[in-house]
């Protein structure tokens, strides 16, 4: 029998703007109009816009501001439909029905693949309406503005999208990179505290494994962050942010065909913390534990300095954060670790070998293979000693 193989191999090229401006849908702002022609095609643009719940009870102009702007920029936009709102939070990414009623409503609407879609949300909505879009057509034009310092710095800047499934965290979902992200400033100021700093930990996460010098930044800046200091986290969503886009653009594995999340650091215990807790932790309070477990754990390993744990302690905990949770000590009827099947979860989202990034001093990182689980228990025990919130 003859055999013949013919080796494909392909290239595609993708890029996307990510802006930082105040006040989006103010009619002066060019920005949305420019983003939406920036390939040229000078034709009038058709969108269908989709806001958080809580964005819009705490911005209760939003939208009528969205159709304002549509309406001045008539010539060039128009509106597929009313602006609609969805939940926010894990609520809409733990609720399948409602994700498919979304792809629904965007092929009832007929949007084809050079209508654009315009999410307006914390991570949880960006993920799930992004992973509507990805599906419908095979892919049509996400704009995504997020809301939450969570969202501009992090998940908001990146390729990826998903919805929890069957409990698994993020179980299923798309790389899709958008075709925009639109950072508007002017909405972290109607943030509640907690939501303010959940991005605070993403932020020292990057800093720990990738930049000494921002990392220095950050515990220079801890004190101002639960002052809601405006400028310093301008600063820090746009260091962080701009972090984020440099490795994703860099690593040479964007859509994460190897075994290595560079970026996920703190996240294997995060994540199911989350779960564990039926996400009354938040994931920037589950990654500020997180983090500081692996650190106290390369501590151990002779991976960082005392001194560096010091540093990294300190700046979560002036941050404002709460570093334990009683759910980190939850068991098996056996008595097994409940959050050391992360680890195995971890490793299953990938497929292949545990691969989890450790930093190696502060400001580099490598992969390790195998998690000593006694050293682990160790460090979980070290943690609940000294990171329990202060009388």
């Amino acid at each position: 029998m003859h055999t013949k193989t013919i080796h494909q191999r392909l290239t595609v090229r993708w890029e996307f703007p990510v802006v930082f401006t105040h006040r989006l849908f103010d009619a002066g702002n060019p920005v949305l109009g420019e983003t939406l022609n920036r390939l040229g095609e000078g034709r009038q643009h058709r969108a269908m816009v989709f806001i958080d719940e809580s964005v819009s009870t705490a911005n209760p102009r939003l939208i009528e501001e969205a159709k304002q702007y549509f309406a001045a920029h008539a010539g060039a936009l128009e509106l597929a439909g009313e602006p609609e709102i969805v939940p926010g939070g894990e609520a809409i990414k733990n609720d399948f029905p409602y994700v498919e009623g979304l792809i629904r409503r965007l092929l009832e609407r007929r949007m084809d693949r050079h209508s654009y879609i315009i999410a307006i949300g914390g991570g949880a909505v960006l993920d799930a309406v992004g992973f509507a879009a990805a599906l419908v057509h095979r892919g049509l034009r996400l704009v995504r503005v997020p809301t939450t310092v969570l969202a501009q710095n992090d998940a908001g800047v990146g390729v990826k999208n998903g919805v929890n499934f069957l409990g698994g965290k993020n179980a299923i979902g798309a790389f899709a990179p958008p075709f925009a992200v639109l950072n508007d400033f002017e909405f972290l100021l109607t943030l509640p505290v907690r939501d303010w700093l959940n991005g605070v930990a993403e932020a020292f996460k990057v800093a720990i494994i990738r930049d000494r010098t921002f990392f220095a930044d950050l515990l220079a800046s801890a004190h101002l962050y639960p002052q809601r200091d405006f400028a310093a986290m301008q600063t820090l969503v746009m260091r962080c942010a701009e972090m984020h886009l440099e490795h994703i653009r860099t690593n040479g594995d964007p859509f994460e065909y190897g075994r290595a999340r560079p970026l996920d650091f703190g996240h294997w215990s995060a994540h199911k913390l989350e779960l564990i807790s039926e996400f009354r932790i938040s994931h920037g309070e589950a990654v500020a534990s997180g983090v500081l477990l692996d650190s106290i754990y390369a501590q151990a390993q002779g991976w960082i300095t005392a001194a560096e744990l010091g540093q990294i302690t300190d700046g979560l905990r002036r941050s404002g954060f709460q570093l334990w949770f009683d759910e980190i000590d939850a068991r098996h009827p056996d008595g097994r670790r409940v959050i050391f099947d992360g680890l195995r979860e971890f490793q299953e989202h990938l497929g292949g070998e545990l691969c989890v990034t450790y930093p190696k001093g502060i400001g580099s990182r490598f992969e390790v293979h195998e998690i000593d689980l006694a050293i682990m228990d160790q460090s979980i025990h070290e943690m609940k000693r000294t990171a329990q919130p202060r009388a």
